[in-house]
């Protein structure tokens, strides 16, 4: 049957409820007990007759006669409710029969008892509509098989595929744990501003939009309150952390999305080596607080978070690679800076499209890095640096690298954190460079943040910074970025 005609006729059945003086939509519902609290007491709930109200969606239902027998869903459980012409008000019985449907909400008065073959179940005495569904729900058993369909219509599909739901499930518990390590440590969970006058904090490009209040454009930020998180630094909290939204007006891969949630956490008095040994234990936490496990299949690589990270020195790997020293921007095989066409050949080589070498060769360097992460499973540490890759983070001891660190897993960038840049004259130094970078055609070059700066010039406490991002809930989950979001973004369909 056509949906529209299914729709009609669902709508002909609420006119039917009305005449039997049952509402359809009603505001309220008597449901005294959950689910889970009736199968966890079932058998106290059988031998005191006591009766209980369930609440729940239909999302199945057979019937023999004068007897139906319906699976009813409510979110923390299921159980089998069981409708008898001879238990019950004939009337309340045969509109049943003529007006429910999958994928409709009811509630069911009776009592608990087990079938013969033991089933535990709920012999209904009265029930009352409290929500017709129009549309059916796909039978568990086959769901939505069409790709497009099950990321449109997420709710449906969540309902009827229990491996979904359980993602679902999973994603909450990832970032609870993560929340509960934080605050365990003596962290203080901070909201920071979405909306910006200057985003900062990354390297991105951000959506602009505009402030009708104020009259002036404003951007989503970039970063999870980085630059706002290092400002409660300067006011004197000691522990910070925030989990929340952030927005880059950027490419679309397996990997990358333009709205998602990031963590990011701050801690004064501490640096990248104490920052190291935080990062293993949250990351080993959070594994076996959502999986109860330490060892993944992610891809083509196993990854086991038990075992002792190795540290990967970033200018080393490419020197060795690719003959170029990333710090002094040479070739080894000359000894010379690298010119533009050995920059290119080293791209072409690697397998790489890079148009732009000649107006940057930051990105082209970051380009040839992308190609060597891939082999890398991790987990490990990437260190070694140059400082022009990270304007926030503090100079090491070779003043030519940064005390950074990537957290490299299956062959990508799972995370990074370095010991925080608190000099403000280097960091006006550092800011205006990537301006000029700006100037000549780098959309993701960060900007020159003059408020910051001036906090700073208050004097910020040496302090360790960390981010990630639930790209690594989606590795763990071993799936492309946007099936691990509950709702992805999409293009709205053609109605035509």
């Amino acid at each position: 049957m056509a949906e529209n005609d299914i729709r009609a006729e669902r709508v002909k059945k609420i006119e039917l409820l009305k005449e039997a003086g049952m509402e359809a939509y009603p505001a309220r519902s008597a449901r005294d007990t959950s689910m889970a609290e009736l199968l966890a007491g079932f058998d106290e709930c059988e031998k005191s007759g006591r009766r209980v109200t369930l609440g729940g969606r239909i999302m199945s239902s057979r019937g023999q006669g004068g007897i139906v027998f319906v699976d009813l869903f409510d979110g923390t459980g299921r159980i089998q409710i069981v409708l008898q012409e001879s238990e019950m008000d004939k009337k309340l019985f045969d509109l049943f029969n003529g007006v429910a449907d999958n994928g409709d909400f009811i509630e069911a008065s009776g009592t608990a008892f087990k079938t013969k073959r033991g089933e535990r179940s709920l012999k209904v005495e009265e029930w009352n509509m409290l929500a017709k569904s129009l549309l059916p729900i796909p039978a568990e058993h086959f769901g939505l098989r069409d790709e497009e369909k099950r990321l449109r219509e997420r709710d449906i599909d969540i309902l009827v595929n229990a491996e979904l739901r359980a993602l679902v499930e999973r994603r909450a518990k990832f970032w609870q744990s993560a929340r509960e390590f934080y605050l365990g440590k003596g962290f203080m969970e901070v909201e920071t501003p979405v909306l910006e006058t200057t985003p900062g904090g990354a390297d991105a490009r951000p959506f602009v939009t505009h402030h009708n209040a104020l009259d002036m454009d404003v951007y989503l930020r970039i970063s999870c309150g980085e630059l706002w998180q290092k400002r409660l630094l300067i006011a004197g909290f000691p522990k910070v952390f925030e989990i929340g939204r952030i927005f880059r007006n950027e490419g679309q891969s397996r990997e990358h999305l333009q709205d998602y949630t990031q963590l990011e956490s701050y801690e004064a008095y501490s640096d990248v080596v104490e920052g190291m040994k935080f990062v293993q234990e949250l990351y080993r936490y959070i594994a076996k607080e959502t999986y109860k496990k330490y060892t993944f299949e992610i891809g083509d690589h196993t990854v086991d978070f038990a075992e002792e990270w190795k540290e990967i020195d970033f200018s080393e790997l490419i020197k060795k690679r690719f003959g170029l020293d990333p710090i002094t921007e040479t070739d080894e095989r000359t000894g010379k800076k690298v010119t533009l066409s050995g920059l290119k050949e080293m791209c072409r080589k690697a397998g790489i499209e890079y148009e732009h070498a000649d107006r940057n060769i930051h990105r082209a360097v970051d380009s040839l890095w992308k190609v060597l992460r891939k082999e890398i499973s991790g987990p490990a540490f990437l260190t070694g640096i140059p400082v022009y890759m990270e304007p926030l983070a503090k100079r090491a001891k070779d003043g030519k690298t940064v005390e950074r660190i990537q957290i490299l897993i299956a062959g990508s960038e799972m995370g990074k954190g370095y010991s925080e840049l608190n000099d403000p004259q280097d960091q006006r130094a550092r800011f205006e460079e990537q301006q000029k970078l700006r100037d000549k055609g780098d959309e993701e070059a960060q900007r020159l943040d003059i408020d910051y700066i001036r906090a700073m010039e208050y004097g910020m406490p040496p302090a360790f910074g960390f981010g990630v991002s639930e790209r690594l809930f989606a590795f763990l989950e071993n799936k492309p970025a946007h099936e691990a979001q509950l709702f992805p973004l999409l293009r709205p369909p053609r109605r035509d």
